[in-house]
């Protein structure tokens, strides 16, 4: 997950304790039904000694939850104590996998809710699908665990305010896990246009443009051995099981992900968030389409959305502009993003003294006035499981990039420019009731009906 340890800036043509239990009866298949809505136990809080171990239980084990794995072993003092996925075949392939980096052979579990039953857990990791994810942070923190969560943090809207509260009535960290927060090369590029660098910075650009191919149409099929598919679907509805709902492709349904706006895209939204210096947008505008292939994705593979934050002064034209965009084929490389590659992933931004082009790496150049010519630069890569591990020893809040107070924002906005998409219309939304304006079919897209038992609760 690291880049470049460079960290440089170049100048003119150089380039407790006492745990939260479970408060109903542990009967088979109704467990859940405890942690969504709630426990009443007191809350507790921890400081750890800055050599005690922290012990992660990893959730989600495919794709990206082996990087975490992976990223965890390289820490001092840090165990990977458990591991936990629906999919009991590759829990067993990571054991494997960790008894060959001679690291010691973790517990394996399931379901969730039995890794959160364990008090020696101070954490977990999550690596699920996107439905599953802001569940599983909210169930951590009420049983008093820590969380960190892979990009997006959430599904939905509604899901970012409740982890917000969440993580302060249960006093625990949540980290929206997007790692370019701790990559020395973003933090120096968001000093230099914070600073005023470029000048008056009024657009900010992310791009999306990766080859993808069709997932073609696959129907149902018996559920594959050691699959715990109603644990899978989660708050999902109940839908059969076909290979297009599951590894990887759930990222094309809305039931499960939220299209690659979502998936590489959260991302480059929050760098272009992070380098305007803006919270939530006034209007939100998005449109594209599933291009090429007649299959069975839902979401967009060519998608445009823009977003408009209010002037800090108030009334005017100076506001803040922000463009998405997702292309799944033949395409340029915008800002010289890519070349050599078949993708082009990347931020640029745009001000009164120049342009900026960041690649996906936090490797940053900048274009100065009318004649372009080459500005300052950086670079330098950074650890978010370090990170993360730190301020959980130092109970520190302060201290941990990627807080979920800002991960939801940015999540927020890849959520309205979905919701756009689906409505087919331009969104006028007001960040101070976090509603939209007149449009109460938008406003009921801000949650989703969660399935009994995993259902994050309106209140707690």
């Amino acid at each position: 997950m690291t880049t470049k340890n460079s960290d440089h800036v170049q100048s003119g043509q150089d380039t407790a304790e006492s745990r939260r239990t479970f408060m109903r009866s542990v009967a088979a298949g109704t467990v859940g039904a405890g942690l969504s809505l709630g426990f009443n136990a007191a809350s507790y809080a921890k400081v750890k000694d800055a050599n005690d171990r922290v012990r992660v239980a990893v959730v989600g084990l495919r794709g990206m939850g082996w990087g975490h794995v992976q990223g965890y072993a390289g820490l001092e003092n840090v165990e990977v104590a458990a591991l936990c996925d629906v999919d009991e075949n590759i829990s067993a392939k990571r054991v494997k996998e960790m008894e060959e980096m001679g690291l010691p052979r973790p517990e394996t579990h399931h379901d969730l809710r039995r890794v959160l039953d364990d008090p020696t857990i101070d954490a977990i990791s999550v690596a699920t699908p996107n439905h599953w994810h802001a569940l599983a942070g909210f169930w951590a923190v009420q049983a008093g665990k820590h969380a960190t969560l892979e990009k997006p943090g959430t599904h939905n809207y509604f899901e970012g305010q409740q982890l917000i509260k969440a993580a302060k009535r249960y006093d625990r960290l949540i980290q929206h896990h997007a790692e370019r927060r701790t990559f020395k090369g973003y933090k120096a590029a968001m000093k230099f246009l914070h600073e005023g660098g470029l000048g008056e910075v009024y657009l900010a650009k992310g791009m999306c443009y990766k080859w993808r191919n069709t997932i073609k149409r696959k129907g149902p099929e018996p559920v594959p051995a050691g699959v715990h598919y109603d644990l899978w679907l989660g708050p999902a509805p109940k839908r059969e099981f076909t290979r297009n709902r599951f590894h990887y492709n759930w990222h094309w349904h809305w039931d499960y992900g939220n299209g690659d706006i979502g998936n590489q895209g959260a991302h480059q939204v929050d760098i272009a968030r992070w380098g305007l210096g803006v919270t939530l947008p006034t209007k939100i505008s998005s449109m594209g389409g599933h291009f090429m292939f007649d299959d069975d994705q839902e979401t967009p593979n060519t998608q445009m959305a823009l977003f408009e934050f209010p002037s800090e002064q108030g009334g005017g034209d100076k506001k803040k502009i922000m463009q998405f965009e997702v292309r799944h084929w033949a395409t340029n490389h915008e800002g010289g993003l890519g070349k050599g590659a078949g993708n082009n992933i990347g931020n640029l931004f745009y001000g009164s003294k120049g342009y900026m082009v960041i690649d996906g790496g936090g490797n940053w150049r900048t274009y100065m006035g009318k004649g372009r010519e080459p500005g300052p630069s950086g670079s330098g890569g950074g650890n978010m499981f370090r990170n993360f591990v730190e301020a959980i020893r130092a109970n520190d809040r302060s201290i941990m990039e990627g807080d979920i107070v800002e991960g939801h924002r940015s999540c927020a906005l890849i959520h309205m420019a979905n919701t756009s998409y689906r409505l087919g219309r331009t969104l006028d939304f007001d960040p101070g009731t976090e509603r939209y304006i007149g449009d109460e079919e938008a406003n009921a897209m801000l949650t989703r009906n969660y399935r009994s038992p995993y259902v994050i609760p309106e209140k707690f």
